[in-house]
């Protein structure tokens, strides 16, 4: 019998066996060193970065109803109208 990891999200959702993301993509590369400068310091901007990136590595990808209603809300006239 193998180990599983069963992991907690913050929806109190529990995760079995969750792969990691994928890698990087050439184009998710590209728009990761095209960003805006959020400190004038290089060195804290890097940092910056690097803390949203971790941050963003570490969540689990979305599901298809996730995907969904996040393209729903987006595509609704309320949403066009506030545009």
């Amino acid at each position: 019998m193998t180990d599983r990891t069963n992991t907690v999200t913050a929806g109190g959702v529990q995760l079995v066996d969750t792969p990691g993301r994928p890698a990087l993509t050439p184009a998710e590369k590209a728009r990761r060193s095209a960003r805006p400068v959020r400190d004038p310091d290089p060195a804290r901007n890097a940092a910056y970065w690097a803390r949203i990136d971790a941050c963003v590595d570490q969540a689990p990808p979305f599901t298809d109803e996730q995907r969904a209603v996040i393209r729903a809300q987006f595509h609704s006239p309320q949403a066009r109208e506030a545009a």
